[in-house]
């Protein structure tokens, strides 16, 4: 058992508090600080806090991948680590993106390497062949677009904004109230030319405005997002997107799990996250960056979904929420546990084999095992590889939370 500091990426969109307070840090902090990374990903690995010794996670598995992540995920994953575990803490709304599926990012690399595309490039699209399944679990209250929302309440949002410049784009859908009729407006929003979104934006925008004040509640949420989101983009057809997508609160604690194809952009809060360990990403809108809008289109699944298909089952094992997913690279859980072991138990047993990341978001942790302890505090983890021991992980202060990453199945 090793001692993890996380890795701050500072990104435009982050938060200039979340992360410093959660780590100890001085608020506000010099820079935005959009996400803590714990996790061997080359790009940001953890660093490894083993007596005097600094290293990264990335290198002390490479030095023995069998030994920390055990045999049979060494030889799955070609001896890496396939999830990566991030705090993320947006303060501004990130890009519209979606992600490719597994067979989608192996087809994509191998066309982008034949065209000689280097792998670092802005106007790369696959900078790797693996999916990138992710998993988000709120620490505060978190706001997100994820999903295309069933067709009939977007037909009854774009009709109560009376935005007659919406009007022959409205009939595509509530000619086609499905999957189909989702493609065909999408398709024609993203690919306007600026001049015409330089007339149907601002329209909307208005429409929006008479609407809240209107003192109408049902799309309120939906009318101040575009709002809000049209005020930072103006002229980005991303803000016409924002009508077709769900709009959805998350309380700490509730998760969204989003597979490949699924829309989506986090707009606000800070939560804990898990994905596959990939950084393939294709964008639709919404940021500076590269936008790709045939392979974007290749790639979306526009089949409706409610906000519930797309929330993780939990299951309870003693003191472990057990948040369920498809995904075969990761699974996460969150435990609480009381110091004073009266209201819940002080402390708690993990013996599955396989590699192991234990995020503390609250209090303090102590780890103890035949090798000794490790104490793990608010902003930290611990890295429990496939040959340490078994840990009892103990609660090291009155109230105290921490997320378990681990590859399922091993």
């Amino acid at each position: 058992m090793r001692l993890l500091d996380g890795v701050v990426r500072p990104y435009a969109w982050g938060s200039r508090t979340a992360i410093a307070a959660l780590r100890g840090m001085p608020t506000p902090s010099a820079h935005p600080e959009a996400e803590l990374w714990f996790g061997a990903h080359p790009a940001a690995p953890a660093i490894v806090r083993d007596d005097a010794r600094e290293n990264t996670l990335l290198e002390v598995i490479d030095a023995d991948p069998r030994a920390e992540l055990g045999t049979l995920c060494a030889e799955r994953y070609d001896g890496r680590l396939p999830f990566l575990m991030k705090i993320l803490a947006a303060e501004e709304p990130l890009s519209l993106q979606a992600h490719p599926s597994l067979q989608q990012a192996k087809e994509g690399f191998a066309r982008e390497n034949e065209r000689g595309i280097d792998v670092g490039a802005p106007d790369r699209n696959y900078r790797d062949e693996n999916h990138k399944p992710e998993l988000v679990v709120a620490l505060s209250e978190f706001h997100a677009l994820a999903g295309f929302r069933d067709v009939r309440e977007t037909v009854d949002l774009l009709r109560v904004l009376q935005v007659p410049e919406l009007d022959s784009h409205l009939g595509m859908i509530a000619g086609q109230p499905d999957s189909q009729g989702l493609r065909a407006l999408f398709t024609t929003w993203i690919t306007s030319p600026e001049s015409a979104l330089s007339t149907l934006i601002p329209a909307v925008l208005a429409g929006a405005i008479r609407y809240l004040e209107s003192g109408q509640d049902r799309f309120a949420a939906e009318a101040r997002t575009v709002l809000e989101i049209g005020e930072n983009y103006p002229l980005d057809p991303g803000v016409l997107a924002v009508l077709l997508l769900n709009r959805v609160t998350l309380a700490p604690g509730e998760g969204l799990y989003l597979p490949a194809g699924n829309l989506h952009a986090y707009l606000w809060g800070t939560a804990v996250e898990v994905m596959a360990n990939s950084d393939n990403v294709l964008r639709g809108g919404l940021t500076p960056k590269h936008v790709d809008v045939p392979e974007l289109l290749r790639v979306l699944d526009f089949n409706p979904v409610a906000p519930d298909d797309i929330a993780p089952s939990i299951h309870t094992l003693n003191s472990e929420l057990i948040y369920q997913t498809p995904a075969a690279e990761f699974r996460l859980s969150k435990v609480e546990l009381d110091g004073t072991g009266l209201r819940r138990p002080s402390s708690i047993l993990f013996d599955v084999p396989g590699p192991q990341i234990l995020l503390c978001t609250t209090g303090s942790i102590e780890l103890r095992g035949p090798s000794g302890h490790l104490v793990v505090p608010q902003g930290r983890a611990a890295w429990l590889g496939d040959n340490d021991p078994d840990v009892i992980v103990h609660a090291a202060s009155a109230h105290t939370t921490f997320f378990r990453g681990l590859v399922p199945g091993h």
